[in-house]
């Protein structure tokens, strides 16, 4: 969310940054904005001159009271003044209430309004433009056959789809035996990593009272996404950022205590609205899955070192697992409105050929610390807001799509890289139960 100021200050830009996210759509909202802004500042200079009024003509009741008992007419004189006064709170109330409308008015457009986003930003309409800038890892196609990863799945008694459509209907699975444990492993191996790079591990609250959910994301992300618990103020988290970046919620950080460097498991619950090809059914666009993430709260001068830091992790992680990925600079129609700038990480698929989304790292700039009111106080003592940013360490779901195509043998076997050994048992080699 941008601060009204700058709205009111550089109006074109903000139109410009509108126009290069191809929201031509919300292009009257700045002009609206300005207009009710305008009322709403007249309002509050109104209502502040009335009260400064009010003091001045309090006094002169008083006064003109303590004279009447020598001199009578100045009774009627202080009751035509109490009439004044009583108008004037009369004015006062309308205007407060007028301030409130407004401000209510205000705050929902610059909720829908973009934040500005990073000069390096590809300009495109949707992620057919985002831009490929480096490749990890060289990706190998076999000269053999990789079946479709729930069938890799089943070859070792790994995945029930069936029951777990019985039980809670698509988008949904079981995990079973080494396939369920490889899930764990990878998991495990990714906190680890994560805290051997310096960050806290944290487990947070799995459901967000809405207030957490506007803060962290837009109208449209959320409608897409959250599940709303019936009855109730709370939201399933469809992340841990989510939980994690709220945590600071109306907190005042002392300097000193920055960057915060986080890393949080959680299960995530995602709607996933809309239709999804072949390749996006199984267990890769689901309704339920395990994650682990990172988010780090600092000062702007450090938030553009701190992605480039955040995505570099996520690369260094998949080539521990041996796994091919590429890093996609997202264009500006592929970033959420609170985006500032960001990259997806894409693993290497056999089967399909291609890369797929497997990371998603993103700079959210100021936009989560103004909605949520995320203040740092500096060694001056003057306040200003955080930056945030997130990314993804490892969602197994997908994370094991590209794990069991880029290390499945000619024989049906699947090969352990080393790191995850010791999560493994020491197991080196998965088995196929059914061929």
């Amino acid at each position: 969310m941008l601060d009204i100021r700058f709205v009111r200050e550089n109006p074109e830009a903000v139109k410009e940054n509108i126009k290069k996210k191809f929201q031509d759509d919300k292009l009257p909202l700045v002009d609206e904005v300005l207009d009710l802004d305008a009322k709403l500042r007249a309002a509050i200079q109104e209502a502040d001159e009335l009260r400064s009024n009010r003091k001045k003509l309090s006094k002169q009741v008083g006064a003109l009271m303590g004279q009447a008992k020598k001199d009578p007419s100045k009774a009627a004189e202080a009751e035509a003044v109490k009439a004044q006064v009583a108008a004037q709170a009369d004015r006062l109330k309308e205007l407060e209430a007028t301030e409130s409308e407004l401000q209510e008015k205000v705050k929902k457009i610059m909720m829908t309004i973009p934040q500005m986003i990073d000069p390096s930003v590809p300009i495109g309409p949707d992620d057919s433009a985002n831009v490929e800038v480096a490749r990890f890892g060289d990706p190998v196609v076999p000269d053999y056959e990789i079946p479709y990863h729930t069938q890799i799945m089943e070859s070792f008694g790994g995945i029930d789809l069936d029951s777990a459509g019985r039980v809670a209907g698509n988008g949904f699975y079981y995990l079973m035996g080494d396939i369920a444990r490889l899930h764990e492993a990878v998991i495990a191996y990714a906190r680890d990593f994560m805290i051997g790079k310096g960050f806290t591990y944290c487990i947070p609250p799995f459901m967000i009272r809405g207030n957490v959910v506007t803060g962290v994301m837009s109208f449209a992300e959320m409608d897409a996404m959250m599940y709303k618990i019936e009855g109730e103020d709370l939201y399933l988290i469809g992340t841990s950022e989510h939980s994690m970046i709220g945590k600071f919620i109306d907190q005042i950080l002392p300097e000193s205590s920055l960057p915060q460097t986080l890393t949080s498991y959680s299960p995530c619950f995602r709607k996933e609205k809309g239709a999804h090809g072949i390749e996006e059914r199984g267990i890769y666009r689901i309704h339920q899955f395990e994650k682990q993430e990172m988010v780090v709260i600092c000062r702007p001068e450090e938030s553009m070192d701190w992605y480039e830091k955040m995505w570099r992790f996520s690369v260094e992680l998949f080539r521990n697992m041996e796994i091919p990925v590429r890093q996609l600079e997202c264009c500006s129609g592929d970033l959420a409105d609170l985006k500032v700038k960001s990259c997806d990480i894409e693993a290497w698929s056999p089967r399909q050929k291609k890369y797929f989304e497997v990371c998603s790292c993103s700079n959210l700039g100021d936009a989560q610390a103004r909605r949520l009111k995320i203040r740092v106080r500096g060694e001056d003592g003057k306040l200003y807001l955080a930056h945030t940013l997130n990314n993804t360490v490892v969602a197994p779901p997908r994370m094991l799509i590209a794990f069991l195509e880029n290390h499945l043998q000619a024989d049906g076997t699947v090969t352990i890289p080393e790191v995850l050994w010791p999560y493994m048992g020491g197991t080196k080699v998965l088995v196929p139960k059914n061929k």
